[in-house]
């Protein structure tokens, strides 16, 4: 049995998220030229009810930054941008639960996350 570490965000619509990462996989039926890594996280706001949120990361982006750069991501540098995208939900969408199980990490979100977490 994986214990998970329950960890908290508070985010700027007034929610305390509690959240923990379930892991990541090919996203079923993408197109292998583009395939999406999909991070799944199991996140409260009620303490009640768990609900899933998907962070989408297509291979294409994570291309693109690397041909930018001269290098691919660390393993820790791209779940460190996911996490970015999943706190950014918690404080762009008010109802979570409704709105935001799906988050997409495109490739003008993935340059500005890595460049807020100082990632060259």
């Amino acid at each position: 049995m994986t214990i998970r570490r329950m960890k908290t965000y508070t985010g700027s619509q007034g929610y305390v998220y509690q959240y923990y990462f379930v892991g990541k996989r090919p996203l079923a039926g993408t197109k292998r030229d583009d395939a999406i890594r999909e991070y799944v996280f199991d996140v409260t706001a009620d303490r009640k009810s768990m609900f899933a949120v998907s962070v989408l990361l297509s291979e294409s982006a994570l291309r693109a930054w690397a041909a930018e750069h001269g290098r691919q991501l660390t393993e820790a540098e791209e779940y460190g941008a996911v996490k970015m995208r999943l706190f950014r939900g918690f404080d762009e969408i008010e109802h979570m639960r409704e709105h935001g199980r799906s988050l997409v990490l495109d490739l003008a979100a993935l340059r500005q996350l890595l460049t807020a977490l100082g990632v060259d």
